[in-house]
C-alpha cells in the first residue's frame, strides 16, 4: 500500500534530502526526455533538425511551464490540509483540481496549436528549419492535456509526502519515450514530429497510469460523491494559488522566448549551439529545481500545521545541499562541456562546440544565484504567497528582454550566453527581501 509522510517532525535537512533524492531522479529523467529527442535528431537527422526542435523550445517552456506551475499551485492547498490532518478538505481540493485541469489543458491545447505558425514567425525562425519546427511545435501543443495531468498527479502525491511513487512513473515514461523515439524516427521515418509524437505519447500513458495506480494505492486520496461536487470557492483558491505560479513560469518564458528570438537571429550555428547548451545546462541544474520542489511541500506542510520556525531550518539545510552539488558540477562542466556537446553534433562542427561550451561554463559560474533564487521562490509558493514568487519572474523577464534587446544586438553571441545569469540575478535581487517579508509574517500569524 502507498503511503503518505508528513515532514512536520524531525530534522530539516535528512527530511529534505531524502524527499528530494526521488524528485531528483524524477527530473532527471525528465531532462532525458529532451537529451534523448535532441541527440537523436541532432545524430539522425542533421543540425537543421536539431535547431528545429531548438527554436520551439522557449515557447513550449511558455505553455508547459505555465501547466507545470499550474500543477504545483494546486498542490499547495492540498499540502496544507495535509498537514493540518483536514483530510476531508483536502480531497475536495484534489477533485476540484483534476476537474479545472480538464477545462484548462483543453482549452490551452486548441488555442495554442492555432497559433503555432504565427509565434514562429514572431521569433524570427529561420527559413530552412521553420517547418521542423512548426510540426514539433504543433504536436507537443496538441499533447498538452498528457503533460498537464501527469504533473498534476505528480503534484497531488508529493502534497501527501511521497516523492517516490511519481519517480517510478516517470521511469517508465522515460523508457518508453527512447524506445518510440527510435522507432518514429528510425523506423517510420517521422523526422522532427516523430520525437515529439514519442514525447507527448509516453506521458499520457504515464499520466492514466498514475491515476489509476494513486486511485487504487492511496487511501487517503479516495473520495465520496459529496467530495466530488464542483465547489467554487474552492477552485477560485486553487486558482488564486495555481494560476500565479503558472504565470510566474510563463513570465519567465516571454524573457526567454525574446532572448531566443535573438539567438535565432544569429543563424542556425548559433541555434544548433543554444539547443546543445540549453539541453545539457537544464540537465545539471535538475538538483535545483528538485530542492525547491521539496521545499514548496515541506513549507507548505508545515505552514499548515503551525511551525513556521521549521521553515527557516529548511532554508537553511537546501542552502547548505545547494552548495555541495554546485561545486562538484562547477568542476564536470569546467572540464567536460564539450564533450557532453558531442552528444548532439558531430566533431567537425568546431564552431558549435566552441559556443556550446562558452555558453555552459557562464551558465555554470552563476548556479549558487539560481539555486537560492529554487529555494527561495519555492519556499514562498509554499506558503501560499505565489503572487510575490509571480514578481520574481516578471524581475527575470526583464532582464531578459533588456539582454535581447540592447547587449545581443551590440555584442552577439557572448550576451545570450549571460542571458540566464543576468535574470537569476534580478530575480534574487527581489526574492530575498520578499522572503524576509513573508517569514516575518507568517511568524507574527503564528504567534496571534
Amino acid at each position: 500500500m502507498a503511503t503518505s509522510r508528513e515532514m512536520t517532525e524531525g530534522r530539516a535537512l535528512p527530511l529534505i534530502f531524502n524527499f528530494t533524492l526521488p524528485l531528483l531522479l524524477g527530473n532527471l529523467l525528465q531532462q532525458t526526455y529532451s537529451l534523448v529527442d535532441a541527440a537523436i535528431v541532432g545524430k539522425f537527422l542533421g543540425i537543421n533538425a536539431l535547431a528545429s526542435v531548438g527554436a520551439s523550445t522557449s515557447v513550449i517552456f511558455l505553455i508547459l511551464g505555465f501547466c507545470n506551475g499550474c500543477c504545483g499551485g494546486f498542490g499547495i492547498p492540498v499540502a496544507q490540509k495535509f498537514g493540518a490532518r483536514d483530510y476531508i478538505t483536502m480531497r475536495r481540493y484534489v477533485a476540484v483540481s483534476l476537474q479545472l485541469a480538464a477545462v484548462m489543458s483543453v482549452v490551452l491545447a486548441v488555442v495554442t496549436s492555432i497559433c503555432c505558425a504565427d509565434i514562429l514567425r514572431m521569433m524570427r525562425t529561420p527559413d530552412n528549419i521553420f517547418t521542423g519546427a512548426y510540426y514539433y511545435l504543433l504536436v507537443t501543443f496538441i499533447g498538452v492535456p498528457c503533460t498537464f495531468f501527469y504533473n498534476l498527479l505528480s503534484s497531488i502525491i508529493r502534497a501527501l509526502g511521497d516523492s517516490k511513487t511519481p519517480f517510478w512513473f516517470l521511469l517508465f515514461s522515460t523508457v518508453l519515450n527512447i524506445l518510440l523515439d527510435l522507432f518514429c524516427i528510425l523506423v517510420l521515418d517521422w523526422g522532427v514530429a516523430g520525437a515529439a509524437i514519442a514525447t507527448v505519447f509516453s506521458q499520457g500513458v504515464s499520466a492514466v497510469l498514475c491515476y489509476i495506480y494513486m486511485m487504487k494505492r492511496f487511501e487517503i486520496l479516495r473520495t465520496t460523491p459529496a467530495e466530488r461536487k464542483f465547489d467554487s470557492a474552492l477552485a477560485r483558491t486553487l486558482m488564486y494559488i495555481g494560476v500565479p505560479m503558472g504565470l510566474q513560469f510563463s513570465i519567465t518564458a516571454i524573457g526567454s522566448i525574446m532572448l531566443q528570438s535573438a539567438n535565432n537571429a544569429l543563424g542556425t550555428a548559433c541555434v544548433a549551439a543554444f539547443t546543445a547548451a540549453m539541453r545539457i545546462k537544464m540537465f545539471f541544474m535538475c538538483p535545483f529545481e528538485s530542492l525547491g520542489m521539496a521545499m514548496a511541500t515541506y513549507s507548505g506542510q508545515n505552514y499548515g500545521a503551525g511551525k513556521p520556525g521549521r521553515i527557516w531550518q529548511g532554508v537553511k539545510a537546501s542552502a547548505l545541499m545547494m552548495i555541495v552539488y554546485w561545486a562538484f558540477t562547477f568542476a564536470v562542466l569546467m572540464v567536460g562541456a564539450k564533450t557532453f556537446t558531442l552528444l548532439f553534433v558531430e566533431a567537425s562542427e568546431v564552431e558549435i562546440l566552441k559556443d556550446a561550451e562558452l555558453f555552459l561554463h557562464i551558465s555554470v559560474s552563476f548556479f549558487p544565484i539560481l539555486g537560492l533564487l529554487c529555494i527561495l521562490r519555492y519556499t514562498i509558493q509554499g506558503v501560499g504567497y505565489t503572487n510575490l514568487a509571480m514578481l520574481s519572474g516578471v524581475s527575470e523577464m526583464i532582464a531578459r528582454i533588456l539582454i535581447s534587446l540592447l547587449a545581443v544586438p551590440a555584442f552577439g553571441y557572448i550576451a545570450v550566453c549571460f542571458g540566464d545569469p543576468t535574470a537569476w540575478i534580478f530575480a534574487d535581487l527581489f526574492l530575498i527581501p520578499a522572503f524576509a517579508y513573508v517569514y516575518r509574517r507568517i511568524l507574527r500569524m503564528n504567534k496571534n
